[in-house]
């Protein structure tokens, strides 16, 4: 029986997804309607703190900061950026001890608004890079070297225009002018480097940054830096592949470690609304908190309702299957498969195990049957023959005995054969695998056979190359090239004959035992190899053997990874490949 395959649809994993979604869509919409009704004026409030004031306020305070070496003279700037934006501004050291302020009492909040250093910039309020360019410290020019700059910088600009070059020149906050835009082409015909050339103020401030970004570098165990006028670096050498990571954070670290002196110390900058002490969060009335209490209650009832439908539907057959499983082994119950999703398929799954598991207790009712009655008629032979020596019935002579040996052979051999299927059925049969002669091994079969082909009139033969090779285990090979000899030999009437056959084809090796007998019926082809079949429906045993000896023969062919297979005719023979990779 085929196993069922259900087409999934709507499968669990979204089932629980939409249901997520749903009330994921009631808890959005609640909470729109509460800020747009219920919050309006706090949102309208912390709206007030808008980033374009707090940006105004800081790169007001960075600049004073950066020009200055100390705070003492930033009360008016306060005041005055306070008056500007309608906001509270207060600058505290990192202890909070007042600085300077807008409002002469005022609550701080517990957190500060941005820390004031020129020299680490906070990145949302700005982005001019980690140090303030307008900290310049020992490189501030005289007015003398700017002219002169100034003038390099025109002719410069004015070659660069003739060339088709738009370039404008602009002033740094260290009075050193720059050409905007920055162009590498034309640059070495316009003699533009002349322009970053270190003018003599220069070269000791920049010879200290150097050394200090250097000594930075060798400590990080790295070759050193050049850094250049306008604090673009260059490696010195070739270092690990985050070595220019290093060397800009060693660039950054130089300029901080020189520009401390000159800047204004690090303090806390507070900003807030001039009528309270902190707007940072909603302060809603009862009537607003009860609002969102009650739509909370309503998303949470939603939420459970949702939730215990789809809940319900789930577990539904989950249940089913639970009860189906906890009925007694010897029953045999099936589920109904009423969803096409991955329930459906478990229960169809469980289904079609509850199939197999009847059809394998099916064929294991019937194994036991064939194996008593297997081993009941030898044992019946035995038991009766010496009941009767016991008797006096039968005089116990040497005839008796051979009888007796004939039927214990016959009962060693069935178990020895079941012993073999049931090594294979685990998977615990071992193979040696060798190389070997496959018309030596050939020889040695027919050689065993002879004493029951030739009282027969049956004709053995073989047919193959003197030196094939072949990669198989020894035994088990010979075992069961014997089992199909022996089997044809039983069915291959006086006059009749035996071939043994062996090729290699593409990879494999092939070994066929072809017969002149009877044949076997076409409907009965498919049952060959099952154990304990038998042509002779009877169970005379007319024709002998175990009924087993093709089933291992399947057996020790899928050992090897192989296979067996048969044609036959009625009237025809059969014939019988053993199919082997090597």
């Amino acid at each position: 029986m085929d196993l069922v395959r259900i087409r999934p649809r709507w499968g669990l994993f979204a089932r629980l997804l939409t249901a997520s979604m749903l009330v994921a869509v009631c808890a959005v919409a609640a909470t729109t309607w509460l800020a747009v009704t219920g919050t309006s004026r706090a949102i309208r409030t912390q709206q007030g703190q808008s980033l374009r004031d707090d940006t105004r306020v800081y790169d007001t305070l960075i600049e004073y900061a950066a020009t200055h070496t100390d705070w003492g003279g930033v009360q008016d700037l306060v005041v005055d950026l306070a008056e500007r934006t309608g906001r509270a501004v207060t600058v505290t050291t990192a202890a909070r001890t007042r600085i300077a302020g807008s409002e002469p009492h005022v609550r701080l909040p517990y957190r500060p608004t941005a820390l004031l250093d020129p020299l680490r910039l906070d990145p949302v309020l700005s982005d001019a890079g980690p140090i303030d360019p307008r900290a310049v410290g020992p490189f501030l020019l005289p007015a003398r070297d700017r002219e002169k700059l100034r003038v390099t910088a025109d002719r410069i600009a004015s070659c660069l225009r003739g060339r088709g070059v738009a370039a404008d020149v602009t002033t740094l906050p260290s009075g050193r002018p720059a050409i905007r835009p920055s162009l590498a082409d034309g640059s070495v015909t316009c003699a533009a480097h002349l322009l970053w050339k270190p003018v003599p103020l220069e070269r000791l401030p920049l010879a200290q940054v150097n050394e200090l970004a250097t000594d930075c570098m060798k400590r990080r165990g790295r070759e050193g830096v050049k850094v250049n006028v306008d604090f673009s670096w260059s490696l010195m050498g070739k270092g690990p592949e985050d070595s220019d990571r290093a060397a800009q954070e060693c660039v950054t670290e130089a300029r901080r470690e020189q520009l401390g002196s000159y800047v204004s110390p690090p303090v806390l900058l507070f900003v807030g609304d001039r009528d309270g002490p902190d707007t940072s969060g909603f302060h809603l009335s009862t009537e607003n908190v009860t609002r969102i209490a009650g739509a909370a209650v309503l998303v949470l009832a939603v939420a459970a309702a949702v939730t215990t439908l789809v809940g319900r539907r789930l577990v539904r057959p989950l249940r089913s299957l639970i009860r189906a499983a906890e009925h007694p082994a010897d029953e045999t119950v099936r589920v109904p498969v009423t969803t096409r999703d991955e329930i459906g398929r478990l229960a169809a799954a469980f289904n079609d195990l509850t199939d197999r598991r009847e059809r394998l207790e099916q064929q294991r009712k019937s194994l036991v049957g064939d194996v008593a009655h297997e081993l009941r008629t030898p044992l019946t032979n035995m038991r009766s023959w010496l009941e009767a020596g016991q008797d006096g019935l039968t005089p116990v002579d040497g005839d008796l005995l051979a009888l007796l040996l004939e039927e214990a052979v016959l009962l060693q051999h069935i178990i020895d054969d079941l012993r073999d299927l049931a090594a294979a059925d685990a998977r615990t049969l071992v193979l040696h695998r060798e190389p070997l002669y496959v018309r030596d091994l050939l020889e040695q079969v027919v050689s065993a056979h002879r004493g029951t082909a030739d009282p027969a009139g049956v004709e053995l033969r073989i047919e193959t190359a003197e030196r094939l090779e072949a990669d198989a285990d020894r035994m088990r090979l010979r075992q069961m090239v014997s089992n199909l000899v022996c089997n044809a030999i039983r069915h291959t009437p006086g006059g009749g004959r035996v071939v043994l056959r062996a090729r290699r084809e593409g990879g494999d090796l092939v070994a066929e035992v072809a017969d002149s007998g009877a044949g076997i019926d076409p409907a009965d082809l498919g049952s060959v190899f099952d154990r304990f079949w038998r042509a002779d429906k009877s169970r005379s045993r007319q024709t002998g053997g175990s009924g087993l000896g093709l089933a291992i023969v399947r057996k020790l062919a899928e050992a090897h990874g192989g296979s067996v297979s048969v044609e036959s005719k009625p009237g025809a023979g059969s014939v019988f490949t053993v199919r082997l990779p090597q």
